[in-house]
């Protein structure tokens, strides 16, 4: 999978002029809207309602990342209005499968999300119910914290069991991501890649996508090469 995609952070965004952020990152593939309870993690942010509104007017798709509890009752709602991709925590959901297979009815791509301590294999046989698996590279709650390297084995452990079974399955990843770490990241065989400071704290921020699309499709090739 040589594809690369940005999908960068609104967290690090001016909330204050949120639509005209948004339009500062209209070359990237999707905008990563971090939704975030209180409960789930020690942070507050967006709810539902303003999700709607970013959704109305935002110039690329929406890719939720729900960090909330009781995702089983409160994701489908993401997906009623209309996103793009919606990903909900596996830590966070009594029935995974069911939540996913929900989402995917009403229209949006299911995404799972894993804290970096959360291992991936009893998750394995459930890849055919994704479309995209989050393999958190911070602890989820807090924008600008530093790559986990100890995610890389993880990454890689699921990379393999993808193609190996043959499902188009992508790899999010999510924290710490620049031009450095993402060439270590698509090693380890992510293809999707969420940031923040990294993208909003450039002097331009379509720049900064650009160099790490670049950079991040550089990676992949190789690796797929090798």
């Amino acid at each position: 999978m040589t594809q690369c995609c940005i999908n960068p952070s609104i967290l690090s965004a001016d909330f204050v002029n949120l639509e005209g952020e948004l339009h500062r990152i209209s070359n990237a593939d999707a905008v990563h809207v971090d939704v975030m309870d209180n409960h789930f993690v020690p942070n507050l942010t967006l709810g539902l309602p303003v999700v709607q509104r970013i959704q109305a007017v935002s110039p690329v798709p929406l890719d939720a990342h729900l960090m909330i509890a009781e995702a089983d009752r409160w994701a489908p709602g993401f997906a009623d209005a209309g996103l793009a991709s919606v990903t909900f925590h596996a830590e966070a959901s009594i029935a995974p499968i069911k939540l996913a297979r929900e989402l995917r009815s009403r229209g949006s791509k299911a995404g799972m999300a894993l804290r970096p301590a959360t291992p991936v294999e009893p998750y394995l046989d459930m890849l055919s119910e994704l479309d995209m698996l989050l393999i958190m590279t911070v602890e989820p709650g807090f924008g600008g914290q530093a790559f986990l390297d100890v995610t890389l084995p993880k990454i890689r452990r699921a990379r393999a069991a993808i193609d190996g079974s043959g499902i188009g399955v992508a790899i999010q990843v999510d924290g710490g991501i620049t031009e450095e770490t993402i060439t270590r990241a698509a090693e380890a065989g992510a293809n999707i890649f969420v940031a923040g400071s990294a993208v909003y704290g450039a002097d331009d921020p379509a720049a900064a996508i650009d160099r790490l699309r670049n950079e991040g499709t550089r990676s992949l090739r190789q690796a797929s090469a090798e």
